[in-house]
């Protein structure tokens, strides 16, 4: 059975690794070679936590990587590696000093903005001595469902012929998601920072989200752009317990809808392809059936769930 946790079980340790990653993100929002949608500031998961991945400054390799499984902090610097126990009672200021010394350290002379990305919180990330909760066996069980829908999301978007972004750890808003983009021109009508380089093009988003203090339940959700702020709840949705949301224009599927259920990938599956489905005919998608094409390889034994 599915490991679900509350977001009110565990919002103040989740709030720690929310603002780890933060600093994590920042330094590929800086290190990193940009990309369309801020393909380029996510961080990869891994079995144990997650990851600015390889990245390099002048002649200088590095990376940083939280490992919830061992509660540590791990920053590599070409030949060099320095950890930090993540812990309860240190102070996310703590960690970010950690992190920079260290980087400097090695020859890694990069800065970031420090201020919280897509929160409500204003502390600067190397000022912020308020939140230092971390409880290592709650990360563990929240982090999980992180992998789980890693897992579901590659499922879906894997095999698709078609422009993608791949799953990862969006530090923003906390979430692991992916995106297929159609190629088509799309402006974002605002001039915001953050919008109109992730809203410029096509593309229907599947992510998945912790919850917060409104929702206290985690919930996979899709999202169209343009945005269909229209009722598209329809009888072709997958499984029966899906919504749209027509003033948020998101399609969403509560964790507390699987957690029982012996077939939970399925019903994702399903929840994706229907969707998929839906949204490609309201967005005037019509190559369906050629990005949906199967691939001519062979079966992979270690994938076959039956």
């Amino acid at each position: 059975m599915m490991d679900l946790i509350r977001h009110s079980e565990w919002k103040d340790t989740k709030l720690t690794i929310h603002l780890i990653s933060q600093i994590l993100g920042k330094i590929r929002l800086e290190a990193a070679y940009q990309e369309p949608q801020w393909a380029h500031v996510m961080l990869a998961l891994t079995p144990h936590g997650f990851t600015t991945g390889l990245l390099d400054f002048k002649d200088h390799w590095f990376e940083v990587s939280v490992d919830l499984t061992h509660s540590t902090l791990e920053v590599t610097v070409d030949s060099r590696v320095k950890t930090k126990k993540l812990a309860d009672g240190v102070a996310v200021k703590d960690y970010f000093e950690f992190i920079f010394q260290t980087l400097e350290e090695g020859g890694v002379m990069i800065s970031i903005f420090p201020v919280p990305q897509e929160m409500s919180l204003r502390t600067p990330l190397n000022e912020d001595t308020e939140h230092r909760t971390y409880d290592a066996s709650l990360a563990r069980r929240g982090f999980h469902l992180f992998q789980w829908a890693f897992a579901e999301q590659m499922k879906f978007i894997g095999p698709l012929r078609s422009r993608k972004v791949k799953p990862g750890l969006f530090w923003g808003t906390f979430d692991v998601s992916c995106l297929i983009v159609s190629n088509r021109p799309e402006p974002f009508p605002e001039d915001k920072v953050i919008e109109k380089a992730a809203f410029d093009e096509q593309f229907i988003e599947y992510g998945f989200w912790l919850g917060d203090d409104n929702v206290d339940i985690p919930t996979l959700f899709v999202l169209p752009y343009p945005f269909q702020n229209k009722d598209l709840n329809s009888p072709d949705i997958s499984p029966p317990e899906a919504y749209y949301d027509k003033d948020l224009s998101e399609y969403f599927l509560s964790l507390e809808t699987l957690v029982q259920k012996e077939n939970r990938s399925s019903l994702v599956q399903q929840f994706f392809h229907s969707t998929f489905g839906v949204l490609c005919g309201e967005l005037g998608w019509n190559n369906i059936e050629e990005v949906k094409k199967p691939l001519l390889m062979k079966k992979q034994v270690a994938k076959d769930n039956g």
